[in-house]
């Protein structure tokens, strides 16, 4: 059999998937040992609204743009069982996809998303996580 010569191909989503552990990698590299407790998740859309979408004000735990939350940091907590959960930033993808206009600036913005999301788990300004950005 002739190997292939189709590109593989993904969907919207695993093409996302793979630019969020792209923007993560060398975040990730850096923190490792205080970042071990901390999970990276995607949501097609938020499950969050504003009541008031005109005086909306969010916490440091997410990130959003106007109205729209583009991620969210889920704090080390307990669930509806009494079992122990682990802290986790979920970005939404559909929302961001928005936001980011073509692929080209997706990457950016991804890294962007999670240095803010990371320097509020980690309780220091988004300088000391990435001060390149």
């Amino acid at each position: 059999m002739l190997p292939s010569t189709v590109p593989a191909w993904r969907t919207r989503g695993q093409e996302f998937d793979r630019l969020v552990m792209e923007a993560f990698a060398p975040l990730e590299s850096r923190w490792y040992d205080r970042l071990t407790k901390l999970d990276i998740s995607v949501d097609d859309v938020p499950r969050m609204f504003p009541l008031h979408p005109d005086s909306v004000t969010w916490p440091d735990e997410v990130v959003a743009d106007g109205p729209v939350p583009l991620s969210r940091l889920i704090p080390v907590g307990v669930d509806r069982f009494g079992a122990a959960t682990r802290a986790q930033v979920v970005l939404f993808r559909k929302p961001l996809e928005l936001r980011a206009g073509n692929p080209d600036d997706m990457l950016d913005l991804l890294r962007e998303i999670l240095v803010q999301q990371i320097a509020t788990y980690l309780g220091v300004d988004p300088d000391v996580i990435d001060p390149e950005d």
